[in-house]
Protein backbone atom coordinates (compact mmCIF):
# COMPACT_ATOMS: atom_id res chain seq x y z
CA UNK A 1 0.00 0.00 0.00
CA UNK A 2 1.31 3.43 -0.99
CA UNK A 3 0.81 6.01 1.76
CA UNK A 4 1.63 9.73 1.82
CA UNK A 5 1.88 11.47 5.19
CA UNK A 6 1.41 15.24 5.58
CA UNK A 7 2.24 16.99 8.85
CA UNK A 8 4.33 19.63 10.55
CA UNK A 9 4.36 19.63 14.36
CA UNK A 10 5.99 17.46 17.01
CA UNK A 11 2.53 15.99 17.63
CA UNK A 12 2.27 14.97 13.96
CA UNK A 13 5.67 13.28 14.18
CA UNK A 14 4.63 11.42 17.35
CA UNK A 15 1.46 10.20 15.62
CA UNK A 16 3.50 8.97 12.65
CA UNK A 17 5.88 7.10 14.95
CA UNK A 18 3.02 5.54 16.91
CA UNK A 19 1.23 4.44 13.74
CA UNK A 20 4.04 2.22 12.52
CA UNK A 21 3.29 3.40 8.97
CA UNK A 22 6.14 3.67 6.48
CA UNK A 23 4.96 6.35 4.05
CA UNK A 24 6.45 6.50 0.59
CA UNK A 25 6.50 10.29 0.89
CA UNK A 26 6.33 12.77 3.78
CA UNK A 27 5.17 16.32 3.07
CA UNK A 28 5.68 19.18 5.51
CA UNK A 29 6.05 22.97 5.72
CA UNK A 30 9.27 24.72 4.62
CA UNK A 31 11.99 25.57 7.15
CA UNK A 32 11.21 28.72 9.14
CA UNK A 33 13.24 31.13 11.30
CA UNK A 34 13.26 29.97 14.92
CA UNK A 35 15.00 30.76 18.18
CA UNK A 36 16.93 33.84 19.19
CA UNK A 37 19.25 33.59 16.21
CA UNK A 38 16.28 33.22 13.81
CA UNK A 39 18.10 30.45 11.97
CA UNK A 40 16.11 28.56 9.34
CA UNK A 41 14.97 25.36 11.05
CA UNK A 42 13.14 22.37 9.52
CA UNK A 43 9.83 21.32 11.02
CA UNK A 44 9.79 18.48 13.58
CA UNK A 45 8.23 16.22 10.95
CA UNK A 46 10.94 17.05 8.38
CA UNK A 47 13.75 16.42 10.86
CA UNK A 48 12.20 13.22 12.23
CA UNK A 49 11.30 11.79 8.83
CA UNK A 50 14.81 12.32 7.48
CA UNK A 51 16.28 10.60 10.53
CA UNK A 52 14.11 7.62 9.63
CA UNK A 53 15.30 7.62 6.02
CA UNK A 54 11.97 8.77 4.55
CA UNK A 55 11.53 10.91 1.45
CA UNK A 56 10.59 14.47 2.46
CA UNK A 57 9.15 17.38 0.49
CA UNK A 58 8.77 20.93 1.88
CA UNK A 59 6.62 22.87 -0.62
CA UNK A 60 5.69 26.50 -0.03
CA UNK A 61 2.16 25.61 -1.13
CA UNK A 62 0.71 22.12 -0.80
CA UNK A 63 -0.63 22.28 -4.35
CA UNK A 64 2.97 22.18 -5.62
CA UNK A 65 3.16 18.44 -4.92
CA UNK A 66 0.17 17.58 -7.15
CA UNK A 67 2.34 16.40 -10.10
CA UNK A 68 4.48 14.18 -7.85
CA UNK A 69 1.41 12.66 -6.21
CA UNK A 70 -0.05 11.96 -9.64
CA UNK A 71 3.01 9.88 -10.46
CA UNK A 72 3.13 8.22 -7.04
CA UNK A 73 -0.60 7.33 -7.11
CA UNK A 74 -1.03 6.86 -3.33
CA UNK A 75 -3.74 4.55 -2.04
CA UNK A 76 -4.39 6.93 0.85
CA UNK A 77 -3.10 10.29 2.06
CA UNK A 78 -2.87 10.97 5.81
CA UNK A 79 -2.71 14.44 7.33
CA UNK A 80 -2.03 15.54 10.91
CA UNK A 81 -1.33 19.04 12.28
CA UNK A 82 -0.10 20.43 8.97
CA UNK A 83 -0.98 24.03 9.79
CA UNK A 84 -2.60 25.03 6.50
CA UNK A 85 -5.85 24.28 4.73
CA UNK A 86 -5.98 21.62 2.02
CA UNK A 87 -7.64 22.87 -1.13
CA UNK A 88 -8.59 21.56 -4.55
CA UNK A 89 -7.50 19.70 -6.56
CA UNK A 90 -6.11 17.55 -3.73
CA UNK A 91 -9.43 17.22 -1.88
CA UNK A 92 -11.19 15.62 -4.84
CA UNK A 93 -8.23 13.66 -6.19
CA UNK A 94 -7.44 11.60 -3.07
CA UNK A 95 -9.01 10.12 0.03
CA UNK A 96 -7.31 12.22 2.71
CA UNK A 97 -7.55 10.91 6.27
CA UNK A 98 -7.20 13.68 8.84
CA UNK A 99 -6.01 12.95 12.39
CA UNK A 100 -7.70 15.36 14.80
CA UNK A 101 -7.09 15.26 18.59
CA UNK A 102 -10.67 15.60 19.81
CA UNK A 103 -13.93 13.67 19.69
CA UNK A 104 -15.48 15.43 16.73
CA UNK A 105 -17.66 17.38 16.36
CA UNK A 106 -16.41 18.85 19.67
CA UNK A 107 -13.37 21.11 19.37
CA UNK A 108 -12.92 21.55 15.67
CA UNK A 109 -10.11 23.96 14.90
CA UNK A 110 -6.54 24.87 15.75
CA UNK A 111 -6.19 24.21 19.49
CA UNK A 112 -8.39 21.24 20.48
CA UNK A 113 -6.10 19.89 23.22
CA UNK A 114 -5.70 23.25 24.93
CA UNK A 115 -9.38 24.11 24.71
CA UNK A 116 -10.47 20.75 26.13
CA UNK A 117 -8.27 21.26 29.21
CA UNK A 118 -9.33 24.90 29.58
CA UNK A 119 -12.99 23.87 29.52
CA UNK A 120 -12.47 21.28 32.25
CA UNK A 121 -13.53 18.40 29.98
CA UNK A 122 -13.23 15.00 31.60
CA UNK A 123 -12.37 13.28 28.33
CA UNK A 124 -11.27 13.98 24.81
CA UNK A 125 -9.87 11.67 22.14
CA UNK A 126 -8.72 11.28 18.55
CA UNK A 127 -10.90 11.22 15.45
CA UNK A 128 -10.02 10.09 11.93
CA UNK A 129 -12.07 12.05 9.43
CA UNK A 130 -12.14 12.43 5.68
CA UNK A 131 -11.07 15.93 4.79
CA UNK A 132 -13.61 18.25 3.16
CA UNK A 133 -13.48 21.94 2.30
CA UNK A 134 -14.99 23.02 5.63
CA UNK A 135 -12.55 22.95 8.55
CA UNK A 136 -12.62 19.62 10.47
CA UNK A 137 -16.20 18.98 9.33
CA UNK A 138 -15.78 15.81 7.29
CA UNK A 139 -17.30 12.44 8.14
CA UNK A 140 -15.53 10.30 10.74
CA UNK A 141 -14.43 6.70 10.15
CA UNK A 142 -12.70 5.96 13.47
CA UNK A 143 -12.20 7.45 16.92
CA UNK A 144 -10.81 6.60 20.34
CA UNK A 145 -11.68 8.33 23.61
CA UNK A 146 -8.93 9.39 26.05
CA UNK A 147 -9.60 10.41 29.66
CA UNK A 148 -8.23 13.76 30.87
CA UNK A 149 -6.59 13.20 34.25
CA UNK A 150 -7.01 15.93 36.91
CA UNK A 151 -3.30 16.84 36.72
CA UNK A 152 -2.86 16.51 32.96
CA UNK A 153 -1.24 19.41 31.16
CA UNK A 154 -0.83 19.85 27.42
CA UNK A 155 2.42 17.87 27.46
CA UNK A 156 1.14 14.77 29.22
CA UNK A 157 -2.22 14.69 27.46
CA UNK A 158 -0.77 15.25 23.98
CA UNK A 159 1.61 12.31 24.51
CA UNK A 160 -1.29 9.95 25.17
CA UNK A 161 -3.33 11.39 22.34
CA UNK A 162 -0.46 10.89 19.91
CA UNK A 163 -0.20 7.20 20.86
CA UNK A 164 -3.96 6.79 20.46
CA UNK A 165 -3.85 8.75 17.21
CA UNK A 166 -1.18 6.52 15.72
CA UNK A 167 -3.07 3.40 16.73
CA UNK A 168 -6.41 4.52 15.30
CA UNK A 169 -4.79 5.92 12.14
CA UNK A 170 -3.07 2.62 11.41
CA UNK A 171 -6.38 0.82 11.82
CA UNK A 172 -8.16 3.28 9.52
CA UNK A 173 -5.48 2.98 6.84
CA UNK A 174 -5.73 -0.82 6.93
CA UNK A 175 -9.48 -0.49 6.44
CA UNK A 176 -12.22 -1.08 5.69
CA UNK A 177 -13.45 2.48 6.30
CA UNK A 178 -17.08 3.41 6.93
CA UNK A 179 -17.80 7.10 7.41
CA UNK A 180 -20.39 8.67 9.71
CA UNK A 181 -21.42 12.34 9.38
CA UNK A 182 -20.60 14.56 12.34
CA UNK A 183 -23.26 15.91 14.68
CA UNK A 184 -23.45 19.54 13.57
CA UNK A 185 -25.59 20.56 16.55
CA UNK A 186 -22.82 19.49 18.94
CA UNK A 187 -20.03 21.28 17.08
CA UNK A 188 -17.70 23.55 19.07
CA UNK A 189 -14.62 25.40 17.86
CA UNK A 190 -11.14 25.44 19.35
CA UNK A 191 -9.86 28.85 18.35
CA UNK A 192 -6.11 29.38 18.03
CA UNK A 193 -4.49 30.47 21.30
CA UNK A 194 -4.13 34.26 21.28
CA UNK A 195 -2.07 36.54 23.52
CA UNK A 196 -5.05 37.35 25.73
CA UNK A 197 -5.70 33.64 26.36
CA UNK A 198 -2.35 33.44 28.13
CA UNK A 199 -3.12 36.12 30.73
CA UNK A 200 -4.68 34.77 33.95
CA UNK A 201 -7.81 36.77 34.74
CA UNK A 202 -8.26 36.93 38.54
CA UNK A 203 -11.94 37.77 38.14
CA UNK A 204 -12.43 34.11 37.23
CA UNK A 205 -12.49 31.20 39.74
CA UNK A 206 -9.15 29.70 40.70
CA UNK A 207 -10.07 26.30 39.27
CA UNK A 208 -10.53 27.88 35.83
CA UNK A 209 -7.16 29.62 36.11
CA UNK A 210 -5.55 26.28 36.95
CA UNK A 211 -7.06 24.82 33.79
CA UNK A 212 -5.50 27.62 31.74
CA UNK A 213 -2.07 27.04 33.26
CA UNK A 214 -2.23 23.32 32.57
CA UNK A 215 -3.56 23.80 29.05
CA UNK A 216 -0.64 26.04 28.07
CA UNK A 217 2.21 24.11 29.70
CA UNK A 218 4.90 23.53 28.56
CA UNK A 219 4.65 24.85 25.01
CA UNK A 220 3.07 28.32 25.28
CA UNK A 221 2.84 29.31 28.93
CA UNK A 222 0.40 31.32 31.02
CA UNK A 223 1.29 34.55 32.81
CA UNK A 224 -0.03 37.24 35.11
CA UNK A 225 -0.92 40.68 33.78
CA UNK A 226 2.36 42.02 35.22
CA UNK A 227 4.40 39.57 33.16
CA UNK A 228 5.15 36.87 35.74
CA UNK A 229 5.07 33.52 33.92
CA UNK A 230 3.20 30.65 35.57
CA UNK A 231 4.33 27.14 34.72
CA UNK A 232 2.45 25.17 37.35
CA UNK A 233 -0.39 26.08 39.72
CA UNK A 234 -3.15 24.55 41.82
CA UNK A 235 -6.53 25.91 42.89
CA UNK A 236 -6.96 25.96 46.68
CA UNK A 237 -9.70 27.13 49.04
CA UNK A 238 -7.47 29.29 51.26
CA UNK A 239 -6.11 31.85 51.84
CA UNK A 240 -8.92 34.25 50.97
CA UNK A 241 -7.45 37.09 48.92
CA UNK A 242 -8.85 39.92 46.85
CA UNK A 243 -8.95 39.03 43.14
CA UNK A 244 -5.57 39.86 41.63
CA UNK A 245 -3.75 40.12 44.98
CA UNK A 246 -0.37 38.37 45.05
CA UNK A 247 0.61 37.19 48.53
CA UNK A 248 2.88 34.82 50.39
CA UNK A 249 1.86 32.58 53.29
CA UNK A 250 3.92 29.84 54.95
CA UNK A 251 6.47 30.05 52.16
CA UNK A 252 3.87 29.58 49.44
CA UNK A 253 2.90 32.03 46.71
CA UNK A 254 -0.77 32.73 46.00
CA UNK A 255 -2.89 34.71 43.56
CA UNK A 256 -6.33 35.84 44.68
CA UNK A 257 -9.29 35.08 42.41
CA UNK A 258 -13.06 35.44 42.41
CA UNK A 259 -13.40 32.07 44.12
CA UNK A 260 -10.55 30.48 46.04
CA UNK A 261 -6.88 31.18 45.44
CA UNK A 262 -4.36 29.91 42.92
CA UNK A 263 -1.14 28.59 44.44
CA UNK A 264 1.68 29.44 42.03
CA UNK A 265 4.00 26.44 42.19
CA UNK A 266 6.40 27.32 39.35
CA UNK A 267 6.91 30.87 38.09
CA UNK A 268 9.25 32.74 35.75
CA UNK A 269 9.98 36.43 36.41
CA UNK A 270 10.26 38.58 33.25
CA UNK A 271 13.71 37.99 31.80
CA UNK A 272 14.54 35.45 34.52
CA UNK A 273 14.66 31.72 35.10
CA UNK A 274 11.86 29.45 36.22
CA UNK A 275 11.72 28.87 39.98
CA UNK A 276 9.34 27.56 42.59
CA UNK A 277 7.01 29.87 44.48
CA UNK A 278 9.12 29.79 47.65
CA UNK A 279 12.24 30.91 45.78
CA UNK A 280 10.30 33.76 44.19
CA UNK A 281 9.09 34.91 47.61
CA UNK A 282 12.63 34.99 48.95
CA UNK A 283 13.73 37.42 46.27
CA UNK A 284 10.64 39.53 45.63
CA UNK A 285 8.35 41.65 47.77
CA UNK A 286 4.67 40.75 47.32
Amino acid sequence: MTVVYIGTSAFALAVLDASGLEPSLVVTRPPAPRGRGRALTPTPVAAGARERGLEVREPTRLEEIVPELAMLRPDVVCLCAYGALVREPLLSAYEILGVHPSLLSRWRGAAPIERAIMAGDERTGVSILRLVAELDAGPVCALEAVAIDPLDDYGTLSERLAVAGGRVLASAVAGPREYTPQDEQGATYAEKIAAHDRVLDPSRPAVELEHVVRALHPHIGARLAGGLGVGDARAVAAPVLAPGALAGADGRLYLGSSSGALELLRVTPPGGREMDGAAYLRGHAV
